[in-house]
């Protein structure tokens, strides 16, 4: 079993329809409004699985960021593309399917040689998408009824 060492909890409240408001658990950061693209809800913002690729993208760049500060080279800008393939399974259900995630580091081209190690390590820091591969572990439970 893997040792916990930390936890956070957010809440949700439906605003109308399909929308909500994601509450985070820091009294610094603002709400986050979600709703489901048209027909379904009005795409008043990101469903949730442009979150999940958001989370993805943002968690890529942030370790690669970190490794290569650790090589002490300077980048300019990270630029990542996440293109999410959603799917039907057996069921006619709608799944993620597949992430592709193209991460562009700009950097110095003298500082190129320098980041090698950083290509083949920092995927395995990002929390995120290593939790998605190696799977997560979901109870749901319906309160209240």
């Amino acid at each position: 079993m893997s040792e916990v060492v930390g936890e956070f909890k957010i809440t949700l409240d439906q605003i109308e329809d399909y929308r909500f408001q994601v509450n985070l658990d820091d009294e610094n950061l603002a709400p986050l409004r979600v709703d489901e693209p048209p027909p379904l809800g009005a795409g008043s913002g990101p469903n949730p699985s442009r979150l999940l690729a958001a989370a993805i993208g943002s968690c890529l760049s942030a370790s690669l960021l970190f490794c290569v500060s650790k090589r002490r080279v300077e980048v300019k800008n990270i630029h990542a593309e996440v293109r999410v393939q959603t799917v039907r399974n057996e069921s006619r259900r709608l799944r993620i399917g597949k992430v592709n995630v193209a991460v562009t580091p700009e950097l110095a081209p003298e500082d190129r040689e320098k980041i090698g190690r950083c290509l083949e390590i920092f995927e395995d820091f990002c929390t995120v998408t290593q939790s998605i591969r190696d799977g997560i572990e979901v109870d749901v439970e319906v309160q209240g009824l």
